[in-house]
């Protein structure tokens, strides 16, 4: 993943650290992914804002704010985001971002275009390695 500058709004160079900040995850091409039940509540039974979304990228928000400096944000790309849901972040962006979409557990968001996605999660801002399995991924 690459630093963003934000005094001049443009691209930094990769992160150093964590070592790792993207990791890949097998999926079966057109899989639909949906947004996990994670207990977190935004409101009126959301889970998550859409912070950002294009044709082939997401990124999630667990709370109201517009932003990534607080709580968690999780970033998903090499999807297919469901056109809907990009259409209507577009018209919520060119308004203003007074309002931006949201989604509850269980939702589709996108299909997975190739075998895998690559996932990225940040904490308040900071890219956290995607590899632990301390705090969100599951054992079997």
């Amino acid at each position: 993943m690459y630093d963003w500058h934000w005094g001049c709004n443009c691209r930094g160079g990769l992160i150093g650290s964590p070592e790792v900040t993207l990791a890949d995850l097998s999926t079966t091409p057109g899989e639909t992914i949906h947004v996990r039940s994670s207990g977190y509540a935004i409101g009126s039974g959301y889970e998550v804002l859409v912070l950002l979304a294009s044709p082939h990228r997401i990124a999630l928000k667990y709370t109201r704010e517009d932003n990534v400096k607080y709580g968690y944000t999780l970033h998903v790309e090499g999807i297919c985001v469901e056109p809907r849901m990009w259409g209507l972040y577009q018209t919520c962006n060119e308004g203003g971002r007074g309002h931006l979409p949201v989604l509850r557990a269980g939702q589709a968001f996108g299909h997975a275009r190739p075998n895998q996605v690559g996932v990225a999660i940040r904490d308040s801002g900071t890219f956290l390695d995607p590899r632990s399995r301390k705090d969100w991924w599951r054992g079997r």
